[in-house]
């Protein structure tokens, strides 16, 4: 049977639909989950289907109301609340040791969770905040979480890992490789630090495609233009009224971009996670649902740029990602 084509009105319950058969069985991790985000709307929308799904988040109360929300919609679906806090490594070790403890494989992890930006943050590892929280983290939890991913491949089915980036990545200059273990606070400015952190969830996804020599499939994808929690922060609002995303008041501005709405925006990270007509196209940036590839910057898509970055994300880490 053919499947429809899913476009930029798709919303995140069409996919799941579409997708159930996919679904069915399969056991998902994904951070940032909060209340009336992209995350949450993703999980939820699994939720309907998948066997089990992880919700993740640094503030276990918060987790909870997200747990409490996913249940009264779905009576009898199979959440379980993750504390996670992605600008700790010893916080991602905790983690992975408690998803080490599920029964079954992995089938599926969701890198969504995003820093909300402001002033130079260091984290207790002395790294920058939106980079730990988007890449290193990330690149972390998924080396540890490899094994019960990889255990999950079958003869019929490959494992993925999915990177929500943002159309972020095309500006500036990509991600300053030396910065990674380093930060320059000198150099920083909140918007940057953005732009570089979403240009590491291609250049990763690009790279663990790779490496993983068929064995894991990963994919980045930009959600859409969508009014979240991120937009109401004082600098992530002057910014983007600065862009003219907003309005002086801090409003979407309808007529100045395309905005989604959260089942829209949560879409594309469902087709990343579970469509099967891009099952050959591991590696590949997605936006409105399918492949756009076009669309990625060449900063965030050069290989040797995304196979240095892995290299000195190894080194800050101290310790290899190898299969």
């Amino acid at each position: 049977m053919s499947l429809p084509t899913f476009t930029f009105s798709t919303t995140a319950h069409e996919v799941a639909d579409t997708l159930a058969d996919t679904i069915h069985g399969k056991n998902v991790l994904i951070t940032g989950t909060s209340l009336n985000g992209i995350g949450f709307e993703a999980a939820r929308t699994i939720a309907k289907y998948a066997n089990m799904v992880i919700i993740t988040g640094y503030h276990l109360e918060r987790l909870k109301l997200s747990e409490e929300a996913i249940k009264k919609d779905i009576p009898g679906t199979n959440i379980h609340p993750l504390v996670l806090d992605l600008t700790s490594l010893a916080s991602v070790r905790k983690a992975v040791a408690e998803v080490n403890t599920f029964p079954g494989p992995l089938h599926v992890i969701i890198h969504n969770a995003a820093h909300g930006g402001g002033p130079f943050q260091p984290t207790v590892d002395g790294f920058e905040s939106q980079m730990s929280t988007a890449h290193i983290a990330p690149f972390l939890l998924t080396k540890l979480l490899a094994p019960k991913l990889l255990a999950a491949k079958s003869p019929t089915y490959t494992p993925r890992v999915v990177m929500v980036s943002s159309e972020g990545h095309t500006f500036g200059n990509g991600v300053d490789l030396e910065a990674i273990a380093h930060p320059k606070p000198e150099k920083y400015s909140s918007s940057d630090g953005y732009f570089q952190a979403k240009s590491a969830n291609v250049l990763f996804a690009i790279e663990l495609s790779k490496r993983a020599q068929g064995k894991i499939k990963a994919y980045s994808l930009h959600p859409g233009n969508i009014f979240t929690n991120l937009m109401h922060k004082p600098d992530n609002k002057a910014f983007l009224i600065g862009l003219g995303a907003l309005t002086p008041d801090g409003q979407p501005d309808h007529t100045k971009m395309a905005f989604k709405s959260m089942g829209q925006g949560a879409a594309t990270t469902l087709v990343a996670a579970f469509d099967p007509r891009i099952e050959d196209q591991a590696g590949s940036y997605l936006c409105d649902c399918v492949g756009a590839n076009d669309k990625a910057a060449p900063h965030s898509t050069d290989p040797k740029t995304a196979e240095k970055l892995w290299t000195v994300t190894e080194e800050a880490l101290g310790e290899e990602f190898t299969f």
